[in-house]
């Protein structure tokens, strides 16, 4: 009966173990990460490249100063993709609307979640028959809410900042919940045919406070041997996002658009181009080429990374990204192909599976 049970029921505890195992480390390397996946169909397949260019409803996510270029009074921005062969679900969406010819502000809603997980701790009765009815489901979910604002600054010609402060949930099911609080940052400015933006991420340091529930984790960890977690707050540590872009004029139907973001962590050594205990440095770089301000044709190269193939010998990989999208009358719609499998033989990157990205717009007066 016991080995049944645990057999069971260790997807679940995996799960709570990874949650409870950040939770105890007060500066984790990738605490509240669903943050970081991004949004926008558009921005997904340019690889990430969007604080020196949004200027959507997106944009409160992306760098809260894009909202002072948006195209109407009314802005509506939809998301929907799916990860690891669609397991888990990752959603968008956000009103954002001018205040005055001056500022703007943005409501965003993110949430990345795996729902009916299954949990079959009392699949068997005390006297050893299988009662499916007693299996329960729950979910384990990420959600963030996001308010920015947005204003042109009076000292310098073209220059806009803004900011968003973001409330941070997050449920693994009965077992565990927290609550988080952060600030973002960011500036744009244009200068001809060139965009510059710069985006602070969790600039005052985030703070996320776990609680777990014993009596919930207690029968379960008792089969496995495990010290049952304790309340406790992890940090998320500043990132800063430097971007460019300049738009190019090919003829009087097509136009394009070359943007490059480098984020800056520092939380420890990643596995990103330049890196170091002190620093970390990922560069992404971005293309989008337009057709009569209505059909989009994108890509995108970003998530540089070393790994290890199955022989034990190293290869350097970079990830690229696609994408399409269509305006019409102040609807757009836009896919995007990331996340593209590694086809190399011998690559544990190789398991990773493709993720296609479907977002939604509409703006009106």
């Amino acid at each position: 009966m016991h080995k049944i049970t645990l057999k069971c029921l260790l997807p679940a505890l995996l799960l709570v173990s990874c949650f409870s195992a950040e939770a105890q480390v007060s500066a984790p390397k990738y605490s509240n990460e669903f943050l970081n996946l991004g949004v926008g169909a558009r921005a997904l397949g340019m690889g990430n490249v969007q604080v020196a260019i949004t200027s959507d409803a997106t944009s409160g996510y992306w760098n809260p100063a894009g909202l002072l270029r948006l195209p109407d009074k009314y802005n509506i921005a939809l998301m929907h993709s799916e990860l690891f062969a669609g397991i888990a679900k990752n959603d968008f969406a956000s009103f954002a609307m001018p205040i005055d010819t001056n500022s703007a502000l943005a409501v965003s809603v993110i949430r990345l979640g795996v729902d009916d997980i299954a949990d079959t701790r009392r699949l068997q009765n005390e006297f050893g028959y299988i009662q499916y009815d007693s299996v329960k489901f729950f979910s384990v979910a990420d959600y963030a809410v996001l308010l920015s604002y947005a204003r042109r600054s009076r000292l310098i010609e073209g220059l806009q900042l803004g900011a968003s402060a973001k409330i941070i949930y997050r449920n693994v099911g009965n077992f565990a919940n927290a609550w988080g609080f952060g600030l973002d940052a960011g500036a744009q400015l244009q200068r001809g045919s060139w965009q510059f933006g710069v985006m602070g991420k969790d600039i005052t340091t985030t703070f996320t406070a776990w609680t777990h529930n014993v009596e919930e984790l207690e029968e379960a960890y008792a089969q496995t041997g495990n010290d049952l977690p304790e309340n406790s707050a992890e940090l998320t540590l500043p990132r800063i996002i430097v971007g460019a872009g300049r738009n190019f004029q090919i003829n009087d139907k097509f136009t394009a658009l070359v943007s490059t973001d480098i984020d800056f962590t520092f939380d420890g050594k990643r596995n990103v181009l330049l890196k170091s205990n002190l620093m970390s440095v990922d560069p992404h770089i971005g293309v989008e080429l337009v057709y009569s301000k209505s059909v989009f044709i994108r890509g995108g190269l970003s998530n540089y990374q070393q790994t290890t193939r199955f022989d034990g010998s190293t290869a350097t990989q970079v990830q690229p990204n696609f994408g399409v999208g269509f305006v019409s009358n102040g609807f757009n719609l836009d896919l995007a192909l990331s996340r593209i499998s590694d086809r190399e033989k011998n690559s544990i990157a190789n398991a990773n599976t493709s993720s296609v990205i479907i977002s939604m717009g509409y703006s009106f007066r």
